[in-house]
C-alpha cells in the first residue's frame, strides 16, 4: 500500500499538476476585445521618415512621453521580455508614439538596443502633444498618460486594430507594465501566446499557414 501511494506521488501528481498548468495559460480561448477598431496613425513620420500603420499587423503600442532615456530601463526590459523572442516575425510590429523633438533621445535608445539587438521591428513614430492625446483618448482606456505624455504601459492591438487585453472583473487587464519584467514575463507573454495561436488557428484554417505566424 504504502509502495502505491509513494509511486503516485511520484509519476501521478506531477503528470496532473502538469496538465492543469499547461491547459491554462489563461482562462481565455480568445482574448477579449478592450477597444474595438481603434484609429489609426495620422501622417506621422517615423525615425527613417516611413509611415507606419497599424493595419494587417499585430502591434506592440507605447507612449514614451518627452523623457525617452530616462525610461530606458523600461524597453529595455520589453526588449528582452517579448521583443527578442518574437522579434522577425513579418506580421509583428513595435511602435512606441513618441512627442515632436524627441527624435534624438529616440535615435540614442535605439543606438544602445543595436549592439545585442536586430532593432528592425522597432518603431518609434512622431506627433504633437495634441495628436497624441486625442489618439490616446480615443483607446478609451482606465489608465492616463503622465503630465509628459508617457505611461510604462504598453498594448496589444491585433490586425483588426481592436486593442485587447483582460476584462475578467477579478482581472482586468488593458496594458502590462514595462516596469516590471515579471509581468512582462508572465500576464503579457500569456496573453501574446494566445493572439498569436489565434491567428495560427485562422490561417490553418485557411489553408494558409505561413511561417511568419
Amino acid at each position: 500500500m504504502k509502495k502505491n501511494i509513494v509511486l503516485f506521488v511520484l509519476f501521478v501528481l506531477p503528470i496532473v499538476a502538469y496538465l492543469f498548468f499547461a491547459s491554462g495559460v489563461n482562462s481565455f480561448t480568445k482574448l477579449p476585445t478592450i477597444t474595438p477598431k481603434i484609429a489609426d496613425f495620422g501622417n506621422w513620420k517615423s525615425l527613417d521618415g516611413k509611415k507606419v500603420s497599424l493595419d494587417k499587423k499585430i502591434t506592440v503600442l507605447g507612449f514614451s512621453g518627452s523623457d525617452i532615456l530616462e525610461h530606458r530601463g523600461n524597453f529595455f526590459n520589453l526588449n528582452e521580455k517579448i521583443y527578442k523572442r518574437y522579434n522577425g516575425f513579418e506580421d509583428l510590429q513595435f511602435v512606441v508614439v513618441c512627442p515632436l523633438g524627441t527624435e534624438p533621445e529616440a535615435q540614442k535608445l535605439v543606438d544602445a538596443l543595436k549592439p545585442f539587438t536586430d532593432v528592425a521591428g522597432w518603431n518609434f513614430v512622431f506627433a504633437s502633444p495634441d495628436e497624441i492625446q486625442q489618439f490616446y483618448n480615443q483607446l478609451h482606456l482606465k489608465g492616463k498618460l503622465d503630465s509628459k505624455l508617457g505611461t510604462s504601459n504598453v498594448y496589444i492591438v491585433d490586425k483588426e486594430r481592436n486593442l485587447r487585453g483582460r476584462k475578467d472583473k477579478e482581472e482586468y487587464k488593458e496594458g502590462y507594465d514595462t516596469f516590471h519584467p515579471s509581468e512582462l514575463s508572465n500576464e503579457m507573454l500569456d496573453d501574446f501566446k494566445i493572439i498569436l495561436y489565434e491567428y495560427r488557428a485562422a490561417l490553418k484554417k485557411n489553408h494558409n499557414a505561413t511561417k511568419q505566424l
